[in-house]
């Protein structure tokens, strides 16, 4: 299972990338098959709602294929589709379309938004939460669509079936204080194998049931899907790639909690707990918050830099608890943080009680990972009893 990232400008959450996902039967004897496209969405940080206006995605055989290049094939939409993405988790789907074309491997997207206009000025919009609706500032060049880099297989009378997904927490950026918010895509396309399974379903108390709680199914210290749990505390992660994962939860008031071994198949749903049987991170007496500054060369504005925080357990594994873009005018980011020792458990089938065990010498300790477009990543390791600044330069 090969894992890639395709972040438009700067670090991201790990999304999956299958080479080959295959549906039922479709295309014709002429070597050709068909794509079929879905649009879903991880947790947003901080936001009621985020919109944005789909007209087409269009697809092309070459990674450098130029706008007006031969070769494209595209999803197209009867009508351009306006649509909240904070709509699309706990495995919510929104359908794109489908399309024949050419069987082979296609190394290009692009995800094909409409404008904001005098006529329609908030086609592309975002609701900070306990803000009123603001119209998104987008990439220049946006008119030939989000450009990302895939590498996606699709076979020969066979529907080959995608998700794209695109990280409302990562894709956003605040200009400062002027009101504005910059569109910077983080985007990825996970295979969707069977309906069948690629699916972690799960139970948090009720008390977590909030857009402030995450879940995510994580590999090497990064997120591959995630989602808040609804109302009623059930999660699901879908969908997943078929492999073992790490069940990362975070909650304000929590300390990060860890679920290790989880397995997900493609040939049935993991369930994890119950109505009845529900997981519960131990609470952290304090937080702190983690901040400071990121600056490319010489600039804090627009640095298209982020700043995410793990923990390194002391027996494993890494986990990401934390994200923050810096903001476009300021360079600042800020990171709320529990103290608390984090908690670890193993899964185990059936399970019917989640009793965590906390790591204690990693209490308060986290590392940072700072990125920023073009460069290597930096990192430093801080210790989080009360508020800690730590800034970032590039180069």
């Amino acid at each position: 299972m090969n894992v890639k990232t395709w972040s438009l400008f700067g670090i991201g959450s790990v999304a999956a990338a299958t080479l080959v996902a295959c549906g039922g039967g479709g295309g014709s004897e002429s070597g050709e098959g068909t794509m079929r496209l879905s649009l879903t969405d991880a947790p947003a940080c901080g936001y009621d709602h985020v919109y944005v206006t789909v007209e087409r995605v269009r697809v092309h055989q070459s990674a450098g294929a130029g706008d007006n290049d031969t070769g494209w094939r595209e999803v197209v939409l009867t009508t351009p589709r306006r649509v909240d993405l904070l709509e699309l988790t706990n495995g919510t789907l929104e359908p794109l379309g489908q399309t024949q074309l050419p069987a082979g491997t296609y190394t290009q997207m692009r995800l094909v938004l409409s404008e904001n206009t005098p006529t329609n000025p908030l086609a592309n919009s975002i609701v900070p939460t306990g803000g009123i609706e603001t119209a998104l500032t987008t990439p220049s060049g946006q008119q030939s669509g989000l450009k990302f880099n895939v590498n996606l297989e699709v076979p020969a009378d066979r529907i080959a079936d995608f998700a794209i997904d695109f990280d409302a927490c990562r894709s956003f950026v605040r200009a400062g204080n002027s009101g504005r918010y910059l569109l910077k895509p983080v985007l990825a396309v996970i295979p969707i194998l069977s309906d069948a399974g690629q699916r972690i379903v799960g139970y948090v108390e009720p008390s977590l049931a909030a857009t402030t709680t995450n879940v995510s199914a994580q590999t090497g210290g990064a997120p591959v899907r995630a989602t808040p749990p609804d109302a009623s505390g059930r999660f699901v992660l879908y969908p997943v790639p078929a492999g073992t994962y790490d069940l990362v939860i975070t909650a304000p008031g929590r300390v990060n909690a860890v679920m290790t071994g989880v397995p997900v198949v493609t040939t049935a749903f993991t369930t994890i707990g119950s109505t009845t049987a529900r997981i519960a991170p131990p609470a952290s007496a304090a937080s702190a918050v983690a901040s400071g500054t990121v600056t490319v060369n010489g600039s804090l504005a627009n640095s298209g830099g982020a700043v995410r925080a793990q923990q390194l357990l002391t027996a494993g594994p890494t986990i990401e608890v934390g994200y923050s873009g810096a903001d476009a005018t300021t360079g600042a980011y800020a990171m709320t943080l529990p103290t608390g020792a984090p908690a670890r458990i193993a899964y185990a089938a059936g399970a019917t009680s989640f009793p965590f065990t906390a790591d204690a010498p990693v209490a308060g300790l986290y590392r940072l990972e700072a990125s920023a477009p073009t460069f290597t990543a930096r990192t430093a390791n801080i210790v989080l009893t009360t508020d800690v600044t730590t800034n970032f330069v590039f180069p």
